[in-house]
């Protein structure tokens, strides 16, 4: 087998690992003799002398799922080689194939098929953080500490990153806005409790509160996408609240929990409602609605009809 790597070729935008290496990838008959140096091949390695990936950006692995996988291996065996990159002589750190490594270990076996790529730490990094954006079945919160990582770690710009994943700027963008959220609502997102496009809803509205509030009542009433869009909607439009700054007689504090009042409601009856209160605690709540189907809503939500 020969030690001579392929011509280079120019690095092409939105081809996944093809465009992070700069050798052409060859498949190699599987083999135990590694050359000196580590060139694009497929090798059988010990199981052993892998590391795990540092960069691996899925944290959480399904049990049920690498159980399966697992099973599967000891009647096909790796369909789909691992990648690694070479420390040193007997030494190998995995790049991706995370899963398949695990259920390789689960299965029983000593040695697994693996592609040997030549990387630094930031190209790992890369293609690791790339591998898995395009071929596992990350959750979105997963996707988005990802893209984030690629520009940050990667020093990618977002056209760049877009390019890198075969997305555009948009929904990569749309991915990123999750990272603001609450980390309560990030929680929900990452467990599934929500959706992205739950999520991607909520994130329009500014105040943290607000978000949580619908959050809320999203996990509690188990509400659509579209009803959250329609509440997030309702929020932020219909008449203007009357602000807490300017309610005459109250002190500052006062005037603070009288806006946390009002924003609770609004969030409640998915309307902008109106808090009015003097220095003696006197007031009242106006809760506005923009037709007979909409005071019907805020009826059955007050459990009047």
């Amino acid at each position: 087998m020969s030690d001579k790597k392929q011509p280079n070729k120019k690095p092409a935008l939105g081809r996944g690992l093809g465009a992070l290496l700069n050798d052409s990838p060859q498949k190699k008959p599987a083999t135990d003799v590694l050359p000196s140096q580590p060139v694009v091949g497929i090798y059988e390695i010990a199981l052993s002398e892998i590391q795990v990936n540092p960069y691996q950006p899925r944290t959480h692995f399904d049990k049920t799922a690498l159980e399966e996988l697992s099973e599967s291996i000891k009647v096909q065996g790796i369909i789909q080689p691992i990648t690694v990159r070479r420390l040193s002589d007997g030494e190998y750190q995995l790049i991706s194939g995370e899963r398949r490594f695990q259920a390789s270990k689960m299965a029983g076996l000593e040695k697994v098929p693996a592609y040997v790529r030549t990387a630094n730490d930031q190209q790992m990094l890369e293609m690791a953080l790339i591998e898995n954006i395009q071929r596992e079945n990350l959750n979105a919160l997963e996707i988005a500490h990802s893209y984030q990582r690629l520009l940050a770690e990667c020093n990618l710009k977002q056209e760049e990153l877009g390019d890198r994943v075969g997305k555009n700027r948009t929904t990569v963008n749309n991915y990123l806005r999750l990272l603001k959220l609450p980390p309560d609502i990030q929680a929900g997102l990452r467990d599934n409790v929500i959706s992205m496009g739950h999520a991607r809803a909520i994130i329009n509205i500014e105040d943290i509160d607000r978000q949580l509030a619908i959050y809320k009542r999203t996990v509690a009433e188990e509400l659509s996408v579209r009803k959250v869009e329609a509440l997030v909607k309702a929020l932020s439009s219909g008449p203007e609240e009357s602000s807490p700054e300017k309610v005459a007689g109250l002190d500052p504090v006062k005037k603070y929990e009288i806006g946390k009042i009002q924003q609770r409601l609004a969030s409640h009856f998915g309307t902008k409602v109106q808090l009015k209160a003097d220095g003696k605690h006197k007031g009242e709540i106006k809760i506005p609605f923009r037709s007979a189907d909409d005071l019907n809503r805020i009826l059955e939500i007050l459990d009047i009809i």
